[in-house]
């Protein structure tokens, strides 16, 4: 039973993780590391992947269902448990995430918060990672 029910949430997220592999895959193209950690695919960045930086410069690690991409070693070390509380954010939610986080930021607007400090999935992230 526990076996369907963790691949059941794998298969509920795999579009999302795909994705994510997809940009993992091509990081690991220009020399980034793919290790597989809890059931997780972690994707590090290093000198040669600086370019992927450029594209945002705000975040330190993204997490695409089953797949955390960061940019240094040090970063997925660092930021490992945050991370981590979003892919059981995706486990729960699937695919319909990606929209529900959008949403949330918007709400935190809305009532003249902070899109990414008040949205609740990272109130959630912060909380259950310390």
């Amino acid at each position: 039973m526990k076996h369907q029910r963790s691949l059941l949430a794998y298969l509920w997220v795999s579009p999302v993780s795909l994705l994510g592999l997809g940009l993992g895959l091509l990081a690991y193209g220009f020399g980034a590391t793919m290790k597989r950690r809890f059931g997780v695919i972690e994707i590090a960045g290093n000198t040669r992947t600086h370019w992927l930086n450029k594209i945002s410069t705000r975040y330190e690690a993204i997490t695409l269902g089953h797949v955390i991409l960061g940019r240094k070693h040090g970063v997925l070390k660092a930021y490992r448990s945050h991370e981590h509380v979003h892919v059981r954010q995706y486990e729960r939610w699937g695919i319909f995430l990606p929209v529900m986080y959008l949403l949330a930021s918007s709400w935190a607007l809305v009532r003249g918060k902070h899109f990414y400090w008040d949205n609740v999935f990272e109130i959630e992230a912060r909380t259950l990672a310390k």
